[in-house]
């Protein structure tokens, strides 16, 4: 028997267990027994026979499958013939379906005790039915198992950009498991709806597995701009690409929900408008997912141009339009009884955060389709560029930096100016020292100067909530019980968010970048560190050809590269050379090289002497508080996600 047909059969198994599973939840709403576990482990099982399948493909490379002959070669190291599953379209499905299944059953297991529950059952239907979409897509136009009739000895092997970093081990799943995580807190929104029940616990139950996606996507995020600033080359680690767009809007949708369902556990608001954000956060997943695998969008993230694109926006519009009716049906009904009493308060101030959140996410959706409605009416090609972006993007960010610093020492219900200004007076003139001694230093960008005092009282705010948390510790004799309280793991998020932004705005505002010709052995200085240059280095393996330089900043040794990849892609490929600190990066790329550099793969200078090379190095402080900060964030919502919840002590 074929891989080929393993693989089909595995999927078939899968697909039809789903279907099982929807006529068992709807006979179960009958009165029969749920059989929900059954079919959600077969599904799974399904699923991990047909990852096993494509996995030993890989691995072995085997031409049969047509996937493998496009993404794979014999030599391709082992742990990028593994990642070779969702380096492409048909293959990423693959994970895509195996996350969905698993976090399906993870559901029903959970609940199992619950598993007579209306909402349970209408929120497991749901789950079947989303993993059945996602898995007939690979039954039909999108068949990862396709045979090869041509008998292939060598593959063409993956694209460079994904055999060049190890990175793509964690950075696609991570994304996935954040993007697929989202329908779960969907699933029971629209159970909510349909049986009318937003009064009880689910609201905040769906909170932790919102919390549990948005940590997977958020770190998705953080590693995927690693990613980029390790490979590409041009020193940056976000650039407004469509499909980084397509990340952050269920991200921002998301941000937003996780702090307004408190709001509806702790005064009953937002109900309405906590059951649309849940909705819409899982629908843009599915938007996000027609632009990456539609073909609709250039970008150097997305996957080629397919057919798959009318069955995703008619499931887009079905999320959608399934969300829109039943709101509109269930809405008289739901509406909150009271309302935002002061609107400074706690819940003044969460309205403001989800305004602001979504708002912008309205702004990056706008800049993101609008080549497409433009193209689509005028004809014409058009671009928006980051500074369209980035002019939304700076003043939402000291509005929320303004809110991480009040919103979490502010009472619920009104606002005692006295009471206010005793939680974050100490912050404040903290803050406003570190300004006073920035300008003795020198600094004036307003940038830097407003990110300092906001981000000051932002982990003020963050610390102050702590301390609370251990003090109740303390009293209860129970260190431990610190740690899974529900405030610890979101002021963790909060500070790292502090760390990050302050990274992203010093470094944004100091970065310097410069080329510079060196000849062999040639020392100077820039931007106050020592580059210099000694020679080549060659390095050739069956996998690919590297041509090196050796050089070194401040002593510290490094090998900015030029490869060129043996497969599908002969176009060289740079690879830049970072020496990190907690105050600084120099990042040095491999740009030209003088005289006779044919066989280097760089691009020839003719006005450079033969021998010398030129070396982009740009200088960016405090750019490792970026990844410092995405720890954090991880870290932050683990804790979020394992906690133990006591209502005293309800984080922002």
């Amino acid at each position: 028997m074929t891989l080929t047909w393993l693989g089909r059969i595995a999927l078939d198994v899968s697909l039809l267990a789903c279907v099982a599973g929807v006529i068992s939840q709807v006979l179960t709403l009958r009165g029969r027994r749920s059989r929900a576990v059954l079919f959600a482990l077969v599904a799974l099982v399904g699923m991990v026979a047909a990852v096993a399948v494509m996995q030993f493909a890989l691995i072995t490379h085997n031409f049969s499958l047509a996937y493998v002959a496009e993404n794979n070669a014999t030599f391709t190291p082992l742990i990028y013939s593994i990642t070779g599953m969702w380096s492409a379209l048909e293959g990423s499905l693959l994970l895509w379906a195996l996350i969905l299944t698993s976090l399906t059953l993870a559901v029903v297991l959970h609940y199992r005790s619950e598993r007579e529950d209306a909402v349970v059952i209408w929120a497991t239907l749901v789950l079947f039915v989303v993993g059945g979409f996602f898995i007939l897509l690979m039954v039909g136009p999108a068949d990862p198992f396709l045979h090869n009739s041509a008998h292939v000895l060598q593959g063409a092997g993956p694209n460079a950009l994904l055999q060049d970093n190890p990175l793509v081990a964690v950075h696609p799943p991570l994304l996935y498991a954040g993007f697929v995580g989202f329908a779960v807190p969907f699933a029971f929104a629209i159970a909510m709806l349909i049986t009318g029940r937003v009064h009880d616990r689910w609201p905040l139950e769906q909170r932790r597995w919102t919390v549990l996606a948005w940590g997977s996507l958020s770190v998705g995020i953080v590693l995927g701009a690693w990613w980029s600033y390790q490979v590409l080359g041009w020193g940056g680690f976000w650039g407004w690409d469509p499909v980084e767009n397509a990340a952050l809007l269920p991200w921002l949708t998301a941000t937003a929900y996780i702090h307004s369902v408190i709001v509806q556990d702790r005064r009953g608001l937002f109900r309405i408008w906590n059951l649309s954000l849940a909705i819409a956060t899982f629908a843009f997943t599915v938007l996000g997912t027609f632009f990456t695998r539609s073909g609709v969008l250039q970008s150097v993230h997305a996957f080629s141009s397919s057919t798959l694109g009318p069955a995703l926006i008619s499931f887009f519009a079905l999320t959608v339009g399934a969300g829109v009716a039943l709101i509109a049906w269930r809405g008289d009904e739901l509406r909150s009884p009271v309302g935002v009493e002061h609107p400074a308060s706690r819940e003044g101030l969460f309205i403001a955060n989800n305004i602001l959140f979504v708002g912008f996410a309205f702004v990056v959706l706008l800049g993101t389709v609008f080549p497409l409605l433009y193209e689509a009416v005028n004809g014409n090609q058009v671009t928006v560029g980051t500074p369209y972006f980035a002019s939304v993007a700076a003043p939402v960010s000291v509005l929320l930096l303004f809110l991480m610093a009040i919103a979490p020492v502010v009472s619920w219900r009104t606002v005692d100016a006295a009471v206010l200004w005793q939680r974050v007076r100490v912050s404040a003139w903290v803050a406003l020292t570190g300004v006073v001694v920035l300008l003795g230093f020198g600094v004036h960008h307003w940038s830097v100067l407003v990110a300092v005092f906001l981000s000051v009282g932002a982990a003020g705010a963050a610390l102050r909530t702590l301390k609370g948390v251990l003090q109740s510790a303390r009293r209860r004799g129970d260190w431990w019980s610190a740690w899974r309280a529900p405030s610890t793991g979101g002021m963790i998020v909060h500070l790292g968010v502090v760390v990050l932004a302050m990274g992203i705005v010093v470094s944004t505002s100091y970065t310097t970048r410069s080329e510079v010709i060196l000849a062999n052995h040639q020392r100077t200085v820039i931007d106050g560190q020592y580059v210099g240059f000694d020679g080549f280095a060659s390095v050739s393996t069956a996998l690919d050809k590297q041509t090196e330089l050796l050089v070194s900043v401040d002593g510290h040794p490094l090998r900015p590269a030029i490869t060129t990849f043996t497969g599908r892609s002969s176009q060289p490929v740079g690879t830049p050379a970072i020496d990190s600190n907690l105050l600084r990066d120099v990042y040095v790329t491999f740009d030209a090289v003088g005289g006779n550099g044919a066989t280097s793969g760089a691009q020839v200078a003719t006005n450079v002497p033969a021998g010398s090379v030129v070396l982009g190095v740009t200088v960016e402080p405090l750019l490792s508080w970026l990844w410092i900060g995405g720890l954090m964030v991880g870290v932050g919502s683990a804790l979020s996600f394992a906690r133990r919840r006591h209502r005293d002590e309800v984080a922002l």
